[in-house]
């Protein structure tokens, strides 16, 4: 049973992972390729979405069936918002505290950390357009979660880590 429950559950991470492709695959080539900007590629994904509800709704009209559309179906809990906005306010708060350490100079490997990272972005930046380096790294996060959710790999470490285990209880 619970081995089921993985294998769907590594068909639904390769499904979302597809999907991430796909879409990351489409703004490359929007923005990248035809050096459209995202406010254009905002409007024209809003332009098909509005095109394919109406051609949806027409044809389910001529069918007869009806689709009721419950607008507080589409709401979240207050719960979730606060959680999200909670999440949002952690991550800015945290980076602002790295830069805030970074800029003061207490902490000179911190500082140097910053200064490294911000130059190989801007190096980045010169060389390739924004929109390749971030297809590059939905290309790179794919693969990973691909290698991370394959049953070779995780035999492969497992194999891996029970031989330095018996390798390390030699040696003692």
């Amino acid at each position: 049973m619970e081995r089921e429950k993985a294998e769907e559950g590594e068909r639904e991470g390769r499904g979302g992972m597809l999907v991430a492709l796909v879409c990351g695959t489409l703004v490359y080539y929007h923005c990248g390729w035809r050096e459209s900007s995202a406010v254009s590629l905002a409007a024209d994904v809003l332009i098909v979405l509005l095109c394919s509800l109406a051609i949806l709704g027409m044809l389910f009209r001529q069918m007869n069936i009806s689709v009721p559309v419950d607008p507080l179906e589409w709401q979240i809990s207050q719960d979730t918002a606060n959680s999200i906005f909670a999440c949002l306010a952690n991550t800015i708060g945290a980076a602002e505290s790295v830069l805030r350490v970074a800029a003061t100079g207490h902490d000179k490997r911190l500082f140097f950390k910053v200064i490294a990272i911000l130059y190989l972005l801007a190096s980045l930046g010169r060389l390739a357009s924004g929109a390749t380096v971030a297809y590059a790294g939905l290309c790179i996060f794919c693969l990973y979660l691909l290698v991370e959710s394959s049953q070779l790999f995780r035999h492969i470490t497992a194999r891996f880590l029970r031989t330095r285990d018996s390798l390390g209880i030699a040696q003692d």
